[in-house]
């Protein structure tokens, strides 16, 4: 079958075909290796084998914790985090706009967000906690907080690296500033914008779970907390399992609209 695909094709292009075949047939073989690997330690020790993690998954649908199947508790921690991304990229996005084309506002706000974001997220939690308590604002104002930073670091360096040369010829267009600002330069910036929109969705998604491990009832760090407190170790180790899925598929959504606003990425990617 194979030989018949690449029959008529030229050297380069049955490199290419393989390649292609071998990218795909790559991440099977590395996910094979890790189960291999996970079930071999689980039959040397105490570690939670795939079986019993499954079987913890079963019965977390048969048995919900605080009515919550594992769906649940998932969809908890993604509203968190939609909430607070919501606010960052609104804010964040217009900030970074704002500091990486004005000068003057470079120079007057640049020292503070300096200083703010050399405070690492988890230092936020225990101010947070007693200003405003263990609900859930607080929880989406340490998320916000653990996630402002990387969106509008990488909104001010894609404005502040535009092109002269795009905005000389807006000039021989007798472009205005606004029209310089919206129709040159934020349409430059949108990769390192995105770029920043990436980076903020993971940071958030990790923020969250160290979030819900003080006080919170629901979400993915609910439940790691609570399965070290019952040393359910399946438990944990199922909710680990399902941080790093909904991880990946936050990363292909993020890069998909990436490549669907700017083309051009891929282009380069490939």
């Amino acid at each position: 079958m194979i030989n018949n695909k690449t029959a008529g094709m030229s050297a380069a292009e049955r490199k290419a075909f393989y390649l292609s075949r071998l990218y795909m047939i790559l991440p099977i073989i590395s996910v094979s290796l890790l189960i291999l690997l996970w079930t071999t330690v689980a039959r040397n020790s105490e570690f939670p084998s795939p079986k019993d993690t499954f079987d913890r998954l079963i019965l977390l649908f048969q048995k919900p914790i605080k009515g919550l199947n594992i769906f649940g508790h998932v969809w908890a921690s993604l509203v968190r985090v939609f909430a607070a991304l919501t606010f960052n990229w609104t804010f964040g996005i217009a900030f970074g706009i704002l500091i990486g084309w004005n000068k003057k506002c470079k120079v007057l706000f640049t020292p503070l967000f300096n200083a703010f974001r050399a405070i690492p997220p988890l230092a936020w939690i225990p101010l947070i906690t007693i200003w405003m308590g263990t609900g859930e604002l607080s929880k989406i104002l340490i998320v916000i907080f653990g996630s402002l930073a990387s969106i509008v670091v990488n909104t001010q360096a894609g404005m502040s690296n535009v092109e002269q040369l795009y905005l000389d010829v807006g000039t021989i267009f007798n472009a205005n500033a606004r029209q310089k600002l919206f129709q040159i330069a934020i349409p430059s910036a949108l990769d390192a914008i995105f770029a920043g929109v990436r980076t903020s969705t993971s940071a958030a998604w990790m923020v969250v779970l160290a979030a819900e491990m003080l006080g919170a009832k629901s979400g993915v760090g609910f439940l790691i907390t609570r399965g070290m407190d019952s040393i359910d170790m399946p438990l944990v180790l199922m909710s680990m399992i399902a941080i790093g899925i909904v991880g990946a598929l936050l990363s292909i959504i993020t890069q998909f609209a990436e490549r669907l606003m700017c083309p051009w990425t891929r282009k380069r990617s490939d």
